[in-house]
C-alpha cells in the first residue's frame, strides 16, 4: 500500500513538473516592462499601474530592463512563459525592442507600446502616449516667452538617440525655436549642426539625428552635467550672461542646472524639464529649475490599462491618433500635457492631489 501510494504521489509530481506552464498561464493576464526602477518616473509608474487595477478580476506582473535591451526581451519572454494576454511595453531601445515583441505577437499577445514607440517592426497593437512633439513645443515656447534681448545664448541638450520620443520632444522644440533662431533672437551655444541647420524650419530624422549625435544625455544626469561642463567651459563670454537651457527631462534638468549655477559668468538661466519629478517640484519651489512639463502619469496608466482591459474583455480600445514607427501606422491614445512653473505649482501639483504638500518645503 505505502508502495503505491508513494508510486501515486510521484506521478502527480511528474505530471506537475512536466506541464509548470499549463498551471501558470491564468495567473498573469497583464505583463508590464518598465526601463529601469533607478529613476522616479518608473518607480511611480510601478505603484500607479497596480493601483490601476485594484477591483478589477484581471492580474499584472512588472518587470524592469535596468537599461539593457536584452534583459527586456528576457522579460518579456518570462511573460509569454506566465501566460500573459497583453504586454505593456515601454522599450529601452525602440529597435531593439522589436524581436521582443516580434516574440509575443507570435504568442498571440497583444502588444501595447507605452510612453516610448517600439519602432521598425509590425508587431505593435497600440500606442499610450502623452503627446511628445506638444512636450518640446511646450518646453521651447516657455523659453521664447522668458527670453531678453537679441542674440540670447540658447543651449540645446536631449534625450538618447535611441529613444524615438527623443526626436519627437527635439522636433517639437525645434518648430517653436527655430523661427527665433533664424531672426537672430537666440544664438545656439553648443552645436555646430543645429548652428549650420539654423534656417530650415523642418528637419528629416537624419539632420534631427547629427544635432542630437551632438547634444544627447542619454537620460543620464552625469552625462548632462559632463556635456555641460564641457560646453561652459569651451563657451565664448558671449555665450554666457543670461542664457536659455533645453533641457529634456528633469533628471537632466537639475544636473545641467548645477553646473550653469555654479559659473560666475552666468547672470541668470531658464531651464526646461518633463515629469514632475518631487525633487525638480522642489527645485522650481525654490528656483533652481524655471519649469517641467507636467504628465500626468496617474492618466497615462489609467489610458494603458483601460486598453488593456478593453482587450481582455473582448472590445475594441478607443484611439485618438497614429504614429508611423517606421513599419505601420500604429493606433494611439494621446494624453494631454500641462506646463508646470512656480506661479501654478501648487494648483497642479498639490491641490491636484498628484503630490502632498507636506513632501514639500517652501510652498
Amino acid at each position: 500500500m505505502k508502495s503505491f501510494k508513494m508510486i501515486a504521489m510521484l506521478v502527480i509530481i511528474a505530471l506537475f513538473a512536466a506541464v509548470p506552464t499549463a498551471f501558470g498561464k491564468s495567473k498573469v493576464n497583464i505583463g508590464i516592462v518598465l526601463p529601469t526602477k533607478d529613476e522616479p518616473r518608473w518607480v511611480q509608474d510601478e505603484a500607479r499601474f497596480k493601483d490601476a487595477l485594484k477591483g478589477t478580476k484581471y492580474t499584472t506582473e512588472i518587470l524592469f530592463s535596468q537599461g539593457s535591451s536584452a534583459k527586456e526581451k528576457e522579460n518579456v519572454e518570462t511573460l509569454i512563459n506566465k501566460g500573459i494576454k497583453v504586454l505593456i511595453i515601454c522599450p529601452q531601445d525602440g529597435d531593439a525592442a522589436a524581436s521582443a515583441v516580434k516574440a509575443a505577437r507570435k504568442a498571440g499577445i497583444k502588444v501595447i507600446s507605452y510612453d516610448r514607440l517600439i519602432t521598425n517592426t509590425d508587431a505593435v497593437d497600440y500606442y499610450v502616449t502623452f503627446d511628445s512633439i506638444a512636450v518640446g513645443a511646450a518646453q521651447a515656447k516657455y523659453l521664447v516667452d522668458h527670453a531678453k534681448g537679441k542674440g540670447q545664448p540658447l543651449y540645446l541638450y536631449a534625450g538618447a538617440a535611441s529613444d524615438n520620443n527623443a526626436f519627437l520632444f527635439f522636433e517639437g522644440a525645434w518648430n517653436v525655436l527655430q523661427p527665433k533662431i533664424k531672426d537672430g533672437t537666440f544664438k545656439i551655444a553648443n552645436s555646430s549642426e543645429a548652428v549650420a541647420l539654423k534656417d530650415k524650419a523642418k528637419l528629416s530624422r537624419k539632420e534631427m539625428s547629427k544635432i542630437i549625435g551632438q547634444i544627447t544625455t542619454n537620460w543620464d544626469p552625469n552625462e548632462a552635467k559632463n556635456k555641460a561642463q564641457t560646453h561652459l567651459t569651451a563657451a565664448a563670454a558671449d555665450a554666457k550672461g543670461n542664457v536659455l537651457i533645453l533641457a529634456p527631462n528633469d533628471g537632466t534638468a537639475r544636473a545641467i542646472a548645477d553646473v550653469f549655477a555654479s559659473d560666475k559668468e552666468i547672470t541668470s538661466y531658464v531651464v526646461t524639464g518633463q515629469d514632475a519629478e518631487k525633487a525638480s517640484i522642489q527645485s522650481i519651489i525654490d528656483g533652481k529649475q524655471s519649469m517641467t512639463v507636467f504628465k500626468d502619469v496617474r492618466t497615462l496608466v489609467q489610458d494603458a490599462m483601460g486598453m488593456a482591459v478593453n482587450i481582455l474583455d473582448g472590445k475594441t480600445p478607443q484611439t485618438t491618433g497614429e504614429y508611423d514607427n517606421g513599419k505601420i501606422k500604429v493606433k494611439a491614445k494621446q494624453t494631454k500635457v500641462i506646463v508646470v512653473d512656480k506661479k501654478n505649482v501648487k494648483k497642479e501639483i498639490i491641490d491636484s492631489g498628484y503630490y502632498a504638500a507636506k513632501d514639500f518645503k517652501g510652498l
